[in-house]
């Protein structure tokens, strides 16, 4: 069978099995809806974090990124995992002590304050719109390649899907289609890796293959083959990094600590039956993660030598040559159709040249970092079914996770503003349907950021993370751990940290022009991507000077917060 063909049945395949999943497990009420009703095992629920974690973002985008950033890509995967022990350690067993569905939840009663409530379903919503937006982009890319059709048509298919198992399962429903997901998802991450670092280095341990010999017969290292390639097109060497040192670190913390206020990766922690289970859970979980995170440099590795020695063919004395277009296979001319490659002869030599920016030679090929990962298959040459497998697997990373981010968007909607704030006296059933009602208007606007979205998947996660850092990682850590922090601080901080994250992404990405857009006129050379660390210190500066020229909480909260942090 062709491509398309094994991409029908590896899709229709899995799309079968989260319906059937999402009919067997549908939620029945607001508990079941929200929470899964507090009684999901450890290990099921650190198998369907894990997939809830592992957007488009960690199995689309992240290795792409890695791929083309060369070091500097490290950051992705120091904040991502690194974020997740601190979420495991510091904050997933306070929350699931404090017992309640959300993290506006959590605000709104340690804050004592329906202004806090409704400052945090704001923040909620709009950190988990920008997270969104990303796994529908990635949907679409998917479904424009694999199955030829447009990518609004694509991710129109997948709104549907998600919208299938969403509203009618909620968190019941979508913690056990997770973890049918992961199981897809990380069979498809792994095989073709597995195949690739055979083909490329006869080991089949990827991670292991990373720092090994190339079996060409030259005696070289993988990673001072590709440096070797980089060099002679005229790229730095790939093992070399060109980010500062400041933004690194702003950077990587921003994924760090947005990690441990993203709402949707909270929630999970309230599904499971006790405080002990949820840090189980989440030790599951990052063992889960493991298996892709120490996979993916490995990816980018082969996917970057793989293109290269494609687009270029090396003289018996070293030398490279560009190859004439006429010559590439036939994997570039499907992904050419997609849009998502272009190349544009300005030499009208027939040849194509692939150089940085700041090269004598015009660059004429451009890539789309978001289709590495889908496109190694192909460039490595594979079997077509293993092609449909990363399909399938493309897919379950995207809709598991914006089916999480579209169940935090319900239900900030409909439990914390309609019922905590606006009408109180709604009935459970009331609440379900509005519940329901919302997550099919936000499966709307996120097909509409998908179609439509900001930048690559995982540039408009790291949006997402800096967001989530700037906001709720302050009044969650001074929630838990400050009997000091009153109403007052903890909104100030929320409202200053996530506006000033804002401006800054919003200013730098959509208002500058492109070529206004570098370092030079960042502040202290951090990029958008890391700002939200600095939005975050901001946020506890805010909170702190706020707090202490305002009335300490009421005895009953202080009392609340030290129950919080018993054994």
């Amino acid at each position: 069978m062709n491509v398309q063909a094994w991409t029908f049945v590896m899709v229709g395949l899995s799309f079968a099995i989260y319906i059937g999943v999402a009919i067997w497990s549908r939620a029945r009420s607001t508990g079941d809806f929200y929470v899964a009703g507090s009684n999901v095992n450890p290990v099921v629920n650190g198998l369907a974090t894990a997939a809830d974690w592992m957007s488009a973002a960690s199995f689309i985008s992240m290795a792409g990124l890695i791929s083309f950033m060369g070091r500097d890509g490290s950051v992705y995967l120091l904040g991502w995992t690194g974020g997740y022990v601190l979420l495991a350690l510091l904050l997933a067993p306070y929350l699931r002590k404090f017992g309640k569905y959300t993290v506006p939840d959590f605000v709104g009663d340690r804050y004592y304050s329906q202004v806090a409530r409704i400052v945090a379903v704001i923040c909620a919503v709009f950190v988990s719109f920008t997270y969104v937006s990303g796994q529908m982009r990635g949907v679409g890319i998917v479904f424009s390649r694999f199955l030829n059709v447009d990518i609004t048509i694509g991710v129109i298919i997948g709104m549907g899907i998600v919208f299938f198992y969403a509203v009618l399962g909620g968190m019941k429903g979508i913690t056990y289609t997770q973890v049918a997901q992961y199981c897809v998802l990380i069979f498809a991450f792994m095989v073709p890796a597995i195949f690739i670092s055979i083909l490329i280095t006869d080991i089949p341990i990827p991670q292991i293959g990373l720092g090994a010999k190339v079996n060409d017969g030259s005696g070289m290292y993988l990673l001072d083959r590709l440096n070797g390639l980089n060099e002679a097109l005229g790229f730095d060497k790939y093992t070399d990094g060109s980010k500062s040192k400041i933004d690194v670190i702003c950077f990587t913390a921003a994924l760090m600590l947005g990690t441990a206020g993203l709402p949707h990766v909270i929630i999970r922690f309230y599904t499971v039956r006790k405080a002990s289970d949820a840090r189980i859970s989440a030790g599951w979980a990052l063992l889960f993660i493991a298996l892709l995170y120490t996979t993916a440099p490995a990816v980018a590795i082969f996917a970057r030598t793989n293109l290269l020695k494609t687009i270029t063919t090396e003289q018996d004395n070293g030398q490279l040559v560009d190859v004439k277009y006429e010559e590439v296979p036939e994997w570039f001319k499907n992904w050419e159709e997609t849009g998502l490659i272009t190349f544009t002869d300005h030499n009208n030599d027939g040849a194509i040249q692939y150089r940085p920016p700041n090269a004598t030679v015009k660059n004429e090929l451009k890539i789309d970092k978001d289709i590495m990962v889908l496109a190694n298959p192909e460039i490595a040459k594979l079997p077509n079914w293993i092609v449909g497998l990363v399909a399938a697997g493309g897919l379950a990373a995207a809709l598991s996770t914006a089916a999480g981010l579209l169940l935090v968007i319900s239900t900030a909607i409909a439990h914390d503003l309609l019922k905590g704030c606006v009408i109180p006296g709604l009935s459970e059933k009331q609440e379900l349907t509005a519940a329901r009602i919302a997550s099919g208007v936000a499966v709307c606007i996120a097909g509409y950021f998908g179609i439509d979205p900001p930048g690559f998947v995982g540039e408009v996660v790291a949006f997402a993370f800096g967001l989530a850092a700037s906001s709720f990682f302050p009044a969650i850590v001074l929630g838990i751990f400050s009997k000091r922090m009153n109403k007052a601080g903890a909104v100030s901080g929320m409202i200053v940290g996530i506006t000033f994250t804002a401006a800054y992404i919003i200013y730098f990405k959509f208002i500058l022009p492109d070529g206004m857009n570098i370092s030079e006129n960042w502040l202290f050379g951090i990029s958008p991507e890391g700002i939200g660390t600095i939005g975050m210190v901001i946020n506890f500066i805010t909170a702190f000077i706020v707090s202490e020229f305002t009335p300490p909480p009421p005895d009953e909260v202080q009392a609340l917060v030290e129950d919080i942090r018993m054994p």
